[in-house]
């Protein structure tokens, strides 16, 4: 268990922030909840408007609800925010303090749900175009129009103007945001670490729903206090994990207790609610225009067509520079049900990541939001850690590692 206090703090601020922000309400501010990382933040802050991610999984109950008015076809993810609009939009403390909900085209399945809490929750979303592919020419002047006008339909919606000057201050904030999760996130890694991965996760998802200018300030007291703390004693010799995959959203924490029950411990990873959320994102000209530029060029999401080979594929090739920076001993490839932009792409992964890294273990947990198969992959992660071990039983020990 961790001792650093600003951990209990950012813990603290996440559970009073529904009462805050039901004031703010009350003050004549404006709440925008979104769902997906290529909804640019600084846009709606800048606007003084108060963004908020509202993304949640892990719920059976609104997954269910939700498979109701979608198919059970639809990816589960998609199935739970349905369930989530039609079930609890006036009861979750999210939903209910969110006045404009801003969903984007990223994920097609999400593009739908637009429609779909229209036509039966009679709630009119801001829509954000994301085109199949962000390399072509075409797709990047598509990107740059809808972000324009993404941001139109805000300013419309909110009565009020953007400005160059609240631009700028937005872009300065979200950098060093940026900056001090990527900071962090160097210490998780660590052979006697100060701060878990699992705890870099809370620290990001608490991201997702406070004042951003506070929330800015406690990482910075949290990376200070951090950069003393004393080593712990014994070092950590858990099996060393690099989680990817389809999204594991706030609620959805059964695989990552099921990795610490059964002995693991993940080191690194690339999912949009947690690392791909603030890497490789740069904002170099505080305009609309320089916004949409650093959105298109940041880490693809795996719903984007990519044609390339897979040595020129981002997305691969950002795994296998993660296992061997975080050094890690296996990969957990995590695929939703009908999540098919991640499940389809399962097997050329697995391939790619062993011509790189060599016989590198890999497993593939496939499921959904049910208490059906919690078992059976219980069962298989402890398999997968038992075959991680011998494999690690035989390479030499790892190196020591210090934060970059």
């Amino acid at each position: 268990m961790s001792t650093l206090k600003t951990l209990e703090t950012l813990r603290e601020a996440v559970r009073q922030r529904p009462e805050e922000i039901a004031q703010a309400r009350k003050s004549g501010e404006k709440v925008v909840g979104y769902f997906c990382l290529y909804t640019p933040e600084e846009i709606i802050d800048a606007l003084g408007l108060i963004p908020l991610r509202i993304c949640r999984g892990g719920n059976e109950q609104w997954m269910e609800v939700g498979g109701q008015y979608t198919s059970t076809k639809n990816c589960a993810y998609i199935r739970e925010m349905v369930g989530m609009f039609v079930d609890s939009k006036d009861k979750d403390p999210l939903l209910a303090n969110s006045d404009i909900i801003a969903l984007t085209t990223a994920d097609l399945e999400m593009g739908r749900v637009a429609e779909v809490i229209h036509y039966y929750c009679k709630i009119d979303s801001a829509v954000l175009g994301v085109p199949r592919s962000l390399e072509d020419p075409s797709g990047r002047e598509y990107f740059r129009g809808a972000v324009k006008d993404f941001a139109a339909e805000l300013e419309r919606r909110s009565g009020r103007k953007l400005a160059r000057s609240r631009l700028q201050e937005s872009v300065e904030l979200y950098r060093e945001i940026r900056r001090c999760l990527l900071e962090l996130y160097e210490y998780q890694a660590a052979e006697r670490p100060a701060i878990s991965w699992r705890e870099v996760f809370e620290v990001t998802e608490a991201g997702f729903y406070l004042d951003r200018r506070r929330y800015l300030g406690l990482l910075r007291e949290l990376l200070e206090e951090v950069r003393v703390q004393a080593p712990v004693a014994k070092r950590d010799e858990r099996a060393r994990i690099l989680l990817c995959g389809s999204i594991i959203a706030p609620g959805d924490t059964r695989l990552l207790d099921i990795i610490e029950e059964m002995g693991g411990r993940v080191v690194g990873d690339d999912l949009c609610t947690s690392r791909r959320f603030y890497q490789e994102l740069e904002v170099k000209e505080p305009t609309v225009e320089g916004i949409a530029e650093g959105y298109m060029n940041r880490l693809p999401s795996a719903h984007l067509v990519c044609l390339r080979p897979f040595d020129e594929d981002r997305r691969f090739v950002n795994m296998v520079n993660l296992a061997r920076n975080y050094r890690a001993e296996g990969m957990i490839y995590h695929t939703l049900r009908f999540c098919d932009a991640f499940s389809f792409k399962t097997q050329p992964i697995r391939r790619f990541v062993r011509e790189k890294l060599g016989p590198f273990p890999f497993l593939n947990i496939h499921t959904e939001y049910s208490s059906s198969d919690v078992e059976a992959v219980r069962t298989r992660v402890e398999s997968f850690l038992n075959i991680m071990t011998s494999a690690s039983e035989e390479r030499p020990a790892l190196a020591e590692a210090s934060p970059r």
